[in-house]
C-alpha cells in the first residue's frame, strides 16, 4: 500500500472524526465508499483499529478490481488520472480525520514531546530534499543538541535494511556504543556523535537521559569575573549568608552565565563562583539587577591576582569575560 503509506506517513487517527465524514463501522475497523470517475468506478476505502489505511479501486462495469493504478511508474493518462482522483480522496480524509505528527515512529514523537516540554524546543525542518529531518537546536546557544532522521538501517548497520528513524545525539564518550540500539553517528562526526535508532530498543527514559547530556553540550555558557570592593561593602557577609544573592546586572550577561566575584585589596582575589539563575530584576533604587546561585567559595590564596595574570587575566576594573585558558583552570 504505497501511496497510502506515503499519504498517511507522518499522521495519526482521530476516529471520533470518522462517522461524522461518512466511515462505516464495521467488525475489522471503518469502511468508506466514494464513487469516481463519472461514477463508473468506486474507491473503497478501509482504517482499521490501529489507524492503517488501506484501499482498492472497484471498476463498476466490468464488475472487477482496478489495480493499474498502482503501477509504480505508471505513464498512461487514464491510470494517472484514476490515481489522482484515489490521493485527492485519501488526503481529504487524511486533513479532515487525522492529526499531523512530526515524525513516524511513536518513540520519535514522544521523545518530540518531552524535549518540548522540558527545552521549549520544536524541531526544525530545514532541508527540502529530506522534509522529515528535524533538527533540535539550543534556543540560547544556536547550537544543535539532536537531529531525528529517517534513514535506510543499512547506514548505520551494514548487516541490517529496511527504513528506521534515529537520533544523533552528541554524547562525547564511545562507552554509550556498547548499548543495543546505539551506532556511531550516521552522517555526523563519529568521535563525539552517536545515532539511536527509536524503536523502543531503548527505552525512553535511557534516550532522554542521553539527550539530557547532548544538551548540556550545547548549552553554551559565558564565564564572567566582576570585582567587588571590600573596604565600601562587606561583600563576604552578605554573600556568604545567603544561596542566592542579587547583584547589578552588567551588559551582554546570559540566564546561566557563570560568575566569579573577584575582591580587591586586601584579598586581590576571586573568592566566590556563582551561576545567573535569574535577570533583569529592578530593585528599590531602579537599578537593573540579578540573582545569582552561590556554587562554590574559594580560599583567598587560591586564585590570587598573581595567580589569574599568569593565564591571560591582567586587570579587573570591571565586568569582563574571563580567557579561555584560565576557564579550563577554574573548572578544574
Amino acid at each position: 500500500m504505497e501511496i497510502e503509506n506515503k499519504i498517511f506517513k507522518t499522521y495519526t487517527l482521530n476516529k471520533d472524526k470518522l462517522i461524522d465524514y461518512g466511515f462505516i463501522k464495521e467488525d475489522y475497523g471503518y469502511k468508506y465508499l466514494k464513487k469516481i470517475m463519472h461514477n463508473t468506478f468506486q474507491a473503497i476505502i478501509v482504517i482499521d483499529e490501529n489507524g492503517i489505511v488501506s484501499g482498492k479501486i472497484y471498476d463498476l462495469e466490468a464488475e472487477c478490481e482496478y489495480t493499474n493504478f498502482r503501477v509504480k511508474d505508471v505513464t498512461g493518462e487514464f491510470a494517472l488520472t484514476v490515481r489522482e482522483e484515489y490521493e485527492n480522496i485519501l488526503k481529504d480524509i487524511r486533513d479532515k480525520c487525522f492529526s499531523k505528527k512530526y515524525f513516524i515512529y511513536s518513540q520519535s514523537n514522544r521523545i518530540t514531546d518531552y524535549i518540548g516540554k522540558k527545552y521549549n524546543v520544536l524541531p526544525e525542518f530545514l532541508w527540502e530534499k529530506s522534509p522529515q529531518y528535524g533538527v533540535f537546536r539550543n534556543s540560547k546557544s544556536n547550537k544543535w543538541f539532536g537531529v531525528i532522521m529517517n534513514i535506510d538501517k543499512s547506514k548505520i548497520a551494514s548487516t541490517e535494511k529496511g527504513e528506521v528513524e534515529v537520533i544523533n545525539l552528541k554524547l562525547d564518550d564511545l562507552k554509550y556504543l556498547e548499548r543495543k540500539g546505539v551506532y556511531p553517528a550516521y552522517h555526523m562526526n563519529k568521535k563525539s556523535w552517536v545515532s539511536i535508532v527509536l524503536d523502543d530498543t531503548l527505552k525512553d527514559e535511557e534516550i532522554i537521559d542521553l539527550i539530557d547530556i547532548s544538551y548540556e553540550y550545547s548549552d553554551i555558557k559565558d564565564e564572567w569575573v566582576i570585582p567587588a570592593n571590600p573596604k565600601y561593602f562587606d561583600v563576604i557577609s552578605y554573600i556568604e549568608s545567603l544561596k542566592v544573592f542579587s547583584w547589578r546586572q552588567p551588559k551582554n550577561i546570559k540566564l546561566n552565565d557563570i560568575i566569579y566575584i573577584y575582591l580587591g585589596s586586601p584579598y586581590s582575589a576571586i573568592m566566590y563562583k556563582g551561576r545567573v539563575i535569574e535577570l533583569d530584576i529592578y530593585n528599590d533604587a531602579e537599578d537593573r539587577v540579578m540573582n545569582i546561585e552561590l556554587l562554590e567559595k574559594y580560599d583567598a590564596k587560591k586564585y590570587t591576582f598573581s595567580k589569574l595574570k599568569e593565564y591571560g587575566l591582567n586587570s579587573v576594573r570591571s565586568p569582563r569575560r574571563i580567557p579561555s585558558k584560565l576557564v579550563k583552570i577554574l573548572n578544574k
